[in-house]
Parts: C-alpha cells; structure tokens; sequence
C-alpha cells in the first residue's frame, strides 16, 4: 500500500476529515488533500507527528513509500523552480536590452537632428555668400 493509501486509511478509521487531521498536523486542509492524492509528502517532522498521532512506528507508516518516486517529484519541483528562476531572469534580461536600445535611439535621434540643423546652417551660409544679393535665401525686411 502506498503513503497516500495508508494515510487516507488511518484518518478515515480515525473518522477525521482533512481539516481536522491538518490542524493537528499544523497544517491546512489542502496539504492534507495533497498528501493523500499523492501530488506532495509530509516533511520528515511532519511523518514523524503523523507516526504519533496514528500511534504507530516511522517504519510502519512509511514502509511501502516508493523513495525513488519521492525523489523524482522532489527534483521535478526543483526543475520548475529552476525553470521559472531563468524565465525571470530572461525576461529581465531583455527588458534592459530594450531599455537601452529605446536610450541608444534617442540618443541618434538627438545627434542626427543636430546634425541636420548644423548642414542647413551651412548650406544657408553658403549660399549667402555665392548669392548676397539674393533675396530668395535672405529677406530682409
């Protein structure tokens, strides 16, 4: 029989509900739903209350745990973390690339405007003095 089997077992003959097996186990009744649906494990404390409260030895109540599925969930879960961590950093990752490519053209935005100012300038002083009599580059009024 399998931890979650057993642990379902020993509360229904105990005729407690999840919630009140978790409140003895400090724990809510969602930890306890997980436990017996096979989707989590009681932390080695937490076994060892269990034993207590069910009256029975750690190896009694833990005997048929498969370790190796228990190992596998637990790397499973750190493979998510790890997985999530990096998404988090990629995505801060572009965002400061973003960030600077957004700066970098405001900056050639800022520089080619200057620039073109500085040629019409130019050009206007050139034709100026090709043309000082021409009232088509400079009015006077």
């Amino acid at each position: 029989m399998k931890f979650n089997e057993k642990l379902l077992k020993l509360r229904k003959e105990k005729g407690l509900s999840q919630e009140e097996l978790g409140m003895e186990m400090q724990v809510s009744r969602q930890t306890v739903s997980k436990w017996e649906a096979g989707q989590s494990y009681p932390d080695f404390t937490r076994l060892v209350m269990l034993s207590d409260f069910f009256d029975m030895t750690l190896d009694e109540l833990v005997k048929d745990i498969d370790v190796q599925e228990v190992r596998e969930n637990s790397l499973t879960n750190e493979k998510i973390d790890s997985i999530y961590r990096v998404s988090q950093e990629v995505d801060s990752i572009f965002q400061n690339k973003r960030m600077k490519d957004i700066i970098k053209g405001i900056k050639w935005f800022i520089v080619g405007s200057c620039i073109f100012v500085c040629l019409v300038m130019i050009i206007s002083l050139i034709l100026h003095l090709v043309y000082p009599e021409a009232g088509t580059f400079w009015r006077t009024y």
